[in-house]
């Protein structure tokens, strides 16, 4: 008698596959726009991007993206980005950051994620070390697709979510990669230059005490957000403030946080060119590059210097004036005693906001048991959403929590605000 093997309806796929975990992020936002389709008035603040009707692109970009094409410009881009490009951001580094950077030490991609991809499987063989702060941006994520062995290490809020020098130290030994980003995602928060100083200081004692054969320690900096610091906080990187830093450094930056243009995909690393020779090589059998189009538009507008500060200076007045509003409100509470803080904004465009709502109980007698549990109390009652730490690599019961206002509508705050206050005040 013989038997038929039933075959499986789902086959295997690899390890590595299998235990991806998706954006957490981008999940919660899916979940809050199905609400919002259903009619339920939620103020969206979870996804670090720009509603166009709120925060358009500069007019100038968007006629040169047009012109692009006007032009023809549909082809395929040069591997590493446009010459003229390339030398647009090569003088945008030395005007903003002091630092001379040569075309070729440039690669253009569709924005900062294929880059960090790019340095991550440049530099990183499986099982190979990599250290990162929590919270921080996908980090977590990376390192499973390159099966690095990730080191977390958490960022205190006495730090201002920042990680120390001390906290970073004892994993020195044997790791390939420092993962390091300012202002930082999702806490809006930035290095003091004393802060980077000590760091930068022992990254390169450890490099200077590793054998010719070893692999070095690189440090990855992601910039994205430099453009956008507010007050008296300014950005500080490894390279100026400790040249001798030059070879192990690998930038990340772009249009996209920036400028509001998340969707027009212009993305740079900067650093060593051995690194970004290999970058560009990987990043081009993965076809990663960023339109061509927008490339040309792009280094057309970053030469009109004018254009680009006249747009700065009022985006960032409008992201700051959005923040600072939340801040005082959430200030507001705080003296009120309802179970919230949040450190004062420094840059990008997140507030870092904590509910200590654990143990309170809501009007029909529920126990706030959980950071879930406050998290559904916030979307609910308060009709707010926001994103918990958790979903940036940080503990589950951790109850702070990253609000965005890419998307915000400043005359809506005052109502956001109440609604939270009101929901709030319902705890006892």
């Amino acid at each position: 008698m013989s038997t038929t093997l039933q075959k499986p309806s789902v086959f295997p796929v690899s390890h590595m596959a299998e235990h991806l975990i998706g954006s957490e992020i981008i999940k919660l936002a899916n979940e809050v726009n199905e609400l919002i389709k259903k009619g339920e008035k939620i103020a969206n603040l979870t996804i670090g991007d720009f509603d166009p009707a709120v925060f358009p692109i500069p007019a100038v970009l968007r006629d040169e993206i047009i012109k692009a094409y006007q032009e023809g410009h549909t082809n395929y881009p040069v591997a590493n980005g446009m010459l003229d490009l390339r030398k647009e951001v090569a003088a945008f580094i030395e005007r903003f950051q002091g630092l001379k950077y040569s075309p070729d030490e440039v690669l253009i991609a569709g924005g900062a994620r294929p880059v960090i991809y790019g340095i991550y499987s440049t530099l990183i063989d499986p099982g190979d070390k990599v250290i990162y702060p929590v919270p921080s941006w996908n980090n977590n994520h990376y390192c499973h697709l390159m099966q690095a062995k990730g080191v977390a290490v958490e960022a205190l809020p006495e730090n201002n979510f920042m990680p120390t020098a001390d906290a970073i130290r004892p994993h020195l030994k044997g790791a390939v990669l420092l993962a390091l980003c300012s202002p930082q995602n999702p806490t809006g928060t930035v290095f003091t230059k004393d802060q980077l100083q000590v760091i930068c200081d022992m990254v390169l004692e450890e490099n200077n005490s590793r054998r010719p054969d070893e692999k070095p320690l690189y440090l990855m900096y992601d910039q994205i957000y430099s453009a956008l610091t507010f007050g008296e906080n300014n950005h500080y990187d490894p390279v100026s403030l400790c040249p001798d830093l030059r070879p192990y450094t690998i930038f990340v930056d772009g249009l996209s946080k920036s400028i509001a243009a998340t969707g027009i995909r212009v993305g740079w690393a900067f650093g060593p060119v051995n690194v970004i020779d290999k970058m560009k090589s990987i990043l081009s059998h993965v076809g990663a590059w960023s339109p061509k189009a927008e490339q040309v538009a792009a280094g057309r507008f970053m030469a009109n210097t004018a254009a680009v500060d006249a747009y700065m200076v009022n985006f960032k007045k409008e992201v700051e004036d959005r923040l600072h509003a939340f801040y005082d409100g959430f200030s507001e509470m705080h003296n009120a005693g309802l179970g919230v803080r949040c450190i004062e904004p420094m840059a990008a465009i997140y507030l870092t906001v904590q509910f200590d709502l654990k143990g309170k109980k809501t009007a029909d007698g529920k126990v706030l048991a959980t950071t879930e549990d406050i998290t559904a109390f916030i979307l609910n009652e308060a009709k707010m959403a926001i994103v918990p730490f958790a979903a940036f690599g940080a503990s589950k019961d951790s109850t702070w929590y990253r609000l965005s206002v890419g998307t915000c509508k400043k005359e809506l705050i005052p109502s956001m605000l109440e609604t939270l206050r009101t929901a709030l005040s319902s705890l006892s």
